[in-house]
């Protein structure tokens, strides 16, 4: 009889063990249907992006959203108990900032390498979106003609002309870099007090303040992402029109080494709970349909060739020859900017 009841108390025990294993072989294959995104991007037009990768793959995305440092250092204290699979976030200077502090898995993928060009990505983040860095100016203010390159703006007949963000964004720490990477650092300074030195006030405010500031008369000549021009020749404010009706825009360089682009990419956390679903979203981003959610949704350029736009702000910007310099070598000078702006007074 003892022996009975040890032997029934042995099988429950095992059945139990059984059972409990079960349960956690299904609680792993529902994590396998959930991926962590950790976004910088504050844009309503990503939720295309989100619910177009959880149609086609049945993943849910769970997204946490902040800025960019916020998070990054946020990801470091969680160590490797952090939840985050992928994070996106814009410009190279960020996600080289990531890569720099660790956080980054490398990724080896057939998809990626196909359709995301070599200057476009690193071993460990991908860039997905463009957003090309032009010269706007006031019409009838300046002769265009006299814009046709970033050095241009250094040029001291523009004293007392040029609006500008702070030199320690990243969109104008990229910039910088760009010129380091092509011209050394002694032309990059060069440029820099240049520039400086036909400020028409101290540098404030977003590139949106710049393109308002060139259309108001406050200066003449200013240098502003694409994405915030886009934005205000699809606006239905009157406000809008007008002051685009007030600035003429210049692809720079075009004869030269190409117009600065900033990106917008992600990558895989190196401590990802969930690696494969995030190799598939970073992959489902390249695609045709996540790219023209990029375009035609968010003014966005894409980094597939041959994308067809339905964007007639993008459309009516025109097509234009871009610098092609490596991503990683934007960020390789990145600190080398830094240094310089603030040898120059570029605060």
């Amino acid at each position: 009889m003892t022996g009975d009841l040890t032997m029934d108390f042995r099988l429950s025990r095992l059945l139990c063990t059984l059972a409990m294993a079960g349960a956690s072989l299904a609680s792993a294959q529902a994590e396998e249907k959930v991926l962590n995104l950790y976004s910088a991007r504050h844009y309503q037009t990503d939720e295309a992006l989100y619910s177009g990768f959880a149609r086609q793959t049945g993943i849910t995305i769970k997204r946490i959203e902040g800025k960019e440092d916020e998070l990054l250092e946020r990801i470091r204290n969680e160590g490797a108990n952090s939840p985050a699979d992928v994070l996106l976030t814009v410009d190279a200077a960020r996600l080289a900032a990531a890569h720099e502090m660790g956080l980054l898995a490398p990724v080896r993928s057939a998809v990626l390498e196909a359709r995301v060009p070599a200057h476009l990505r690193t071993t460990d983040w991908f860039s997905f979106s463009l957003r090309a860095r032009v010269i706007i100016y006031a019409k009838g203010a300046v002769n265009p003609d006299e814009l046709r390159n970033y050095s241009d703006l250094a040029n001291p007949r523009l004293k007392g002309k040029i609006c500008s963000r702070s030199g320690s964004h990243p969109y104008n720490l990229s910039l910088l870099a760009s010129i380091i990477a092509h011209q050394g650092e002694a032309k990059a300074e060069e440029w820099a007090k240049g520039v400086v030195a036909n400020f028409a006030r101290p540098p404030k405010g977003g590139d949106t303040d710049q393109i308002r500031a060139v259309a108001a008369g406050e200066c003449a000549v200013a240098v502003s992402n694409t994405y915030y021009l886009a934005r205000l020749m699809r606006s239905d404010k009157a406000d809008d029109r007008k002051t685009m009706d007030k600035i003429g825009v210049i692809w720079p360089d075009q004869k030269g080494s190409g117009t600065h682009i900033n990106v917008s990419g992600g990558g895989v956390l190196k401590n990802a709970p969930h690696k494969e679903a995030a190799v598939r979203f970073l992959e489902y981003l390249a695609s045709d349909e996540a790219q023209r959610y990029f375009a035609d949704g968010n003014n966005e350029w894409p980094v597939v060739a041959g994308i067809k736009l339905d964007n007639p702000a993008l459309q009516a910007l025109g097509k234009f020859k871009a610098d092609t310099l490596p991503v990683g070598s934007l960020a390789m000078y990145r600190a080398k900017a830094q240094v310089i702006f603030d040898r120059a007074a570029y605060r």
